[in-house]
């Protein structure tokens, strides 16, 4: 059932808006930063900050907020209430062991894919990927296989709200180019991405649905370039992954 808008909560809304103006490039915000990142007005950004550090999920230093590890239990909520990381973990567990190289599993968020499942050989990418880890999905493997299961019209409302960035030179940053890559991905099952997140790092992914045919997640196996180029991966890693794609689908709700 839809909320009307006197069922809303503004404040609340703001609040969020501020949480999310939080990031990797940004883990300590003034007042002034967390105005300008989250669209609101200097007032309502310190009440909202003010309001997160005297409930404990914030710091403050005087000039400087930045998040407290308490803040991980509103993520920790979704991660324990959801069966698919537990559920997927030993079979990508299993994966990376058969293909030698790190697998994860993520979902689709609005422009950004959320891990929600991984299997470290070794570190492949200069940060540190985890569950909870986001990644833009036009420029991630498994973001353009979950974009793949969408609707022309829902891929075009995402594309419109992303902020295309040039991670790498060979990162598809032109709406029309990565359009038709993304049909390439739905015609053929899978997609490969050659170190358009990174310089040296290449990847696979594959879509994974439930019995009912609806994509719920995607599974990638990433591996350094210089050991396994992005032409192989195909050769090296599709067999197996469609293997497991087919041995979850009875297993997911």
């Amino acid at each position: 059932m839809a909320a009307g808008e006197r069922d809303l909560m503004g404040g609340f809304a703001k609040g969020l808006r501020v949480l999310e103006a939080f990031g990797p490039e940004r883990q300590r915000l003034s007042i002034t930063e967390a105005a300008e990142t989250s669209g609101l007005d200097r007032a309502t950004a310190r009440r909202c900050l003010l309001t997160l550090a005297d409930l404990g999920y914030a710091d403050y230093d005087g000039k400087f907020f930045s998040l407290t590890p308490k803040i991980l239990r509103i993520g920790h909520s979704w991660l324990s209430a959801t069966p698919l990381p537990v559920l997927l973990q030993p079979h990508l567990d299993q994966l990376s062991e058969r293909v030698g190289h790190s697998a994860s599993a993520s979902i689709l968020d609005s422009t950004e894919i959320v891990y929600i499942a991984r299997a470290a050989q070794k570190r492949v990418m200069s940060i540190n990927l985890m569950p909870g880890s986001r990644l833009p999905a036009y420029s991630a493997s498994m973001g353009r296989v979950l974009l793949a299961a969408l609707s022309d019209a829902e891929i075009d409302v995402i594309l419109a709200a992303t902020q295309f960035k040039a991670h790498t030179p060979l990162t598809l940053i032109e709406p029309s180019a990565l359009k038709a890559e993304i049909a390439r991905v739905r015609e053929r099952g899978y997609a490969v991405i050659d170190q358009e997140l990174e310089i040296g790092l290449c990847s696979i992914a594959v879509p994974v649905r439930n019995d009912r045919g609806r994509v719920v997640a995607a599974i990638n196996v990433g591996a350094p370039a210089a050991i396994l180029p992005a032409a192989e991966l195909p050769a090296h890693c599709l067999p197996a992954m469609l293997e497991l794609q087919a041995r979850l689908t009875p297993l997911l709700p």
